[in-house]
């Protein structure tokens, strides 16, 4: 019936009578003449309905705003000066001998070339939302990228093998979909997470080298990176130093932006250990495009008799550090005041700075902010010389714990960097290594793992696992691009007394242990070799690759930021009747 793609019709078609099925996208009446572009997924085509051909040309006087139709006619040139060079088809048209409405269509909500609709409108009517270019350029896109991650790994010896999606709910991670039993009663199966252990086994089973691009589930609060089912690159290895699956994801990374969007990124990428990226930019994911930095005066604050400063420096976990910006003396107060309110989101109380007039005068004069009076001249001049602060510049100052400081002023380096236009741009890509193996919750008194339980600690760590957890440090690896993680992975524990000792590190006791991680630790002890591997996020890298602002513009059926369809209009209540098969009352 089709004989080709309305976008895909070219000079070469010239002459030819040619069949295209697609949706009228606009309809103009020039005086006699009608003309329709013709729309399908590889873009527009004019059609000519002539009055010459009577019956034709009554079929296009009907025809609206996306109707279907099936349209057969010669291509031709356009007349001189016509041509679009924007359209593929651009320098074509077809002369219609044939107009068939397939199906007709009620008046659109919104117009499919409307820039400014609002993401509700968008999303209640999501299948007229995706015929739009953007959209289908964007999901096409995915595809894309999902065919190159699927060769690369091939061509490397992964093999794609799928794991359950109903399975058991476990500690130790953001909040389970709980999906209830018909047939046991009470109990409970769980949306997963991850395929985290199921791939660990895989490796215990011998399969050496694991892949599954997969959605993945998560009941946790959302953002415009977040969804709560969303979609990995899930990997695992068997016998591969942490060094050797690094450089190979690296490489997928790297293939993946070459053939999807002809972006080549740096090579090698450059490693920071965590601590280093904490330091330097207060995130463990850091923007590398914006130059600005941490300068710690925590040290330096012990002394002085500003009492801000003085007691977050002698906090246990405390910390002051400065963030010069260039030529900050230009922001206003109500924009250093906007500031201030923003880093109160991330926990800071409040927001000091000193605007540097002349940096020869480390004292009032020389110097404006109301805490300089509370600072003698030289502890002002240091500050400036560890901030190298010029005339002109503004310095912030965030004092607190560290991980206040850190979110806070983080946060607000990235803001700055971008609204102040010292980005420079392009792709910076980085590997952040040596993380910890735990951090410390302070509402339940105890150690959690800041990944996953079931990261490997370095070697000659295993000791802090009983003595200190504080000082261990992990075989993890995250892959940071522009500011956002786009893959986290780990060498795994390969040996079950490590495994019991990091369940006891944190206070996961051996009975519980055994309940929930049993098949774990049995699998362990039957010889399971060293391994480790990563998930990439894939919504997150297609949005990245696309230019979209939120993952949503990449998922062709998202839910909104609380977690509801609204084309579907799901979550939903159920009937009784299922409730009473599933042993279930609502509260």
């Amino acid at each position: 019936m089709r004989t080709d793609y309305c976008g895909l019709v070219n000079r070469r078609h010239l002459d030819q009578t040619i069949t295209l099925m697609g949706w009228a996208h606009r309809r103009r009446d020039h005086g006699g003449v009608i003309f329709i572009d013709l729309r399908d997924r590889e873009g527009l085509v004019q059609i000519v309905c002539d009055p010459d051909n009577p019956v034709t040309f009554a079929i296009a006087e009907d025809v609206r705003n996306e109707f279907v139709l099936r349209v057969t006619g010669r291509v031709r040139l356009r007349p001189e000066g016509t041509f679009n060079p924007h359209l593929h088809s651009g320098e074509v048209e077809v002369l219609a001998t044939e107009v068939e409405v397939l199906n007709p269509s009620l008046p659109p909500p919104f117009m499919l070339d409307d820039d400014h609709l609002s993401e509700q409108v968008r999303l209640e009517n999501r299948f007229l939302d995706l015929r739009r270019p953007a959209m289908q350029n964007n999901l096409r896109l995915r595809y894309r990228a999902a065919m190159t991650v699927r060769r690369y790994l091939d061509d490397r010896g992964f093999i794609d093998i799928e794991t359950p999606m109903l399975t058991r709910s476990t500690p130790e991670g953001a909040r389970d979909y709980l999906v209830p039993s018909r047939v046991h009663h009470g109990q409970f199966f769980a949306l997963p997470q991850s395929p985290q252990l199921f791939k660990q086994l895989l490796m215990v089973s011998g399969f050496d080298r694991y892949y599954q691009i997969t959605k993945c589930f998560r009941d946790e609060d959302l953002r415009a990176d977040r969804q709560p089912e969303f979609t990995q690159v899930d990997i695992e290895t068997s016998f591969m130093s942490a060094e050797e699956i690094m450089d190979m994801m690296e490489g997928l990374v790297r293939d993946l932006f070459t053939k999807t969007i002809g972006v080549d990124l740096d090579t090698p990428f450059p490693r920071m250990t965590w601590a280093e990226a904490m330091a330097r930019f207060g995130s463990d994911k850091p923007d590398l495009r914006i130059p600005l930095e941490f300068i710690e005066l925590t040290d330096l604050m012990k002394t002085v008799e500003f009492k801000v400063f003085r007691s977050a420096a002698d906090l246990p976990d405390g910390r002051v550090a400065a963030l010069r910006i260039p030529e900050g003396s230009q922001l206003t107060r109500k924009e250093i005041d906007d500031y201030t309110t923003f880093v109160s989101i991330y926990g800071a109380r409040g927001l000091a700075y000193i605007k540097v007039n002349d940096r020869l005068q480390p004292n009032e004069q020389g110097l404006q902010s109301p805490i300089v009076k509370f600072m003698n001249e030289n502890t002002l001049q240091q500050i400036l010389e560890r901030t190298g602060a010029q005339n002109g510049d503004l310095i912030f100052f965030g004092a607190d714990r560290a991980k206040v400081v850190n979110d806070a002023l983080g946060a607000l380096r990235v803001k700055l960097g971008h609204e102040r236009g010292l980005s420079t741009g392009g792709w910076k890509p980085l590997w952040v290594v040596d993380f910890p193996m735990f951090e410390y919750d302070t509402e339940e008194k105890r150690w959690v793992a800041l990944h996953h339980p079931f990261t490997s600690p370095k070697d000659g760590h295993e000791t802090y696992l009983d003595s200190d957890p504080s000082k261990a440090l992990a075989k993890a690896y995250d892959v940071v691009l522009n500011g956002w993680e786009i893959g986290g992975g780990s060498v795994r524990i390969h040996r079950e007394e490590i495994q019991s000792k990091v369940f006891r590190a944190l206070r996961i006791e051996a009975e519980e242990a055994e309940a929930k991680f049993g098949f774990l630790l049995k699998a362990l002890q039957y010889g399971a070799p060293p391994h480790g591997g990563i998930a990439f996020g894939f919504d997150r890298l297609t949005a990245m690759m696309t230019g979209a602002d939120q993952i949503r513009d990449v998922i062709a059926f998202p839910k909104t930021q609380r977690a509801q369809c609204l084309l579907t209009q799901a979550p939903s209540p159920v009937d009784e009747k299922q409730l009473r098969e599933l042993h279930i009352k609502v509260r």
